[in-house]
């Protein structure tokens, strides 16, 4: 189940550029029942190690800029340790409900924020407004999102370089796939010092992961991206309610 979990996600992250934290953290709390602290820290593992194999291909293309990736990050990083703090205060004194209740409100929250975000035409090509000045503020509550549910920082950071920079959508993407992987480092870097991925559960998931990788590539050429994008949030936004609601449900007959 783990190598499979590993692959569907990482097929997932070939054909749409995005999921890796998204995806990881929901299902192995579902599927496999761990915790929702320790589900958090091996999604960011996962995710940077996936990202990982795609950073090189970016920098090497040219697809990333660095100053605007500096203006993300000026953010993003704090807001990333500041989110990893939170999940520590919580999964140490706060009940495992009100965890997995506040992971569920994240869910749906990105969710209807990219389903919204569907429904905007894309961008035509064309000079557009130089706005990156603005990032470090709009990253600061997507890193937090990040160090607290492993989420958001590919599908929030990718959507806010369109609406804000010029950059063409090759170099969005590369962009924010190195902005992903580096709060990912950073991310399960701080969660090591709080309750740690669980290595054998990432070793999996890893060895999956690569096979994933391998053929989303492939398909990727046939398959169209975004439907499946809109697809992966409309099911997002049923796990995230279900989460809710799950949760209200246990508090209510306690």
């Amino acid at each position: 189940m783990e190598y499979a979990i590993g692959f569907i996600i990482a097929v997932f992250i070939a054909l749409t550029g995005v999921g890796a934290g998204t995806i990881t953290t929901p299902l192995l709390i579902l599927f496999l029942g761990v915790p929702a602290s320790v589900a958090v820290s091996t999604g960011l593992a996962f995710s940077a190690a996936v990202k990982l194999v795609l950073v090189p291909s970016q920098i090497m293309r040219k697809q990333v800029s660095w100053r605007v990736l500096g203006y993300m990050l000026l953010g993003g990083l704090p807001g990333v340790l500041l989110g990893s703090y939170v999940l520590k205060s919580l999964a140490t004194h706060g009940p495992q409900m009100l965890l997995n209740a506040l992971l569920g409100v994240v869910l749906v929250f990105t969710a209807l924020w990219q389903i919204a975000f569907s429904f905007r035409p894309e961008r035509k090509e064309g000079p557009t407004k130089d706005r990156s000045h603005i990032l470090p503020w709009l990253m600061f509550p997507v890193g937090a999102e990040v160090g607290f549910s492993s989420a958001g920082a590919g599908a929030l950071g990718s959507a806010a370089l369109l609406g804000l920079t010029p950059l063409l959508p090759a170099t969005v993407v590369g962009t924010d796939i190195l902005f992903g992987f580096i709060l990912s480092l950073v991310g399960s870097g701080a969660h090591g010092f709080i309750s740690g991925a669980s290595s054998a559960l990432l070793k999996h998931l890893v060895i999956g992961g690569f096979g994933g990788v391998i053929v989303g590539t492939v398909a990727a050429k046939w398959i169209p991206k975004r439907p499946l994008r809109f697809a992966l949030w409309i099911w997002l936004l049923i796990i995230g309610s279900q989460f809710i609601y799950t949760q209200v449900v246990a508090a209510t007959h306690k």
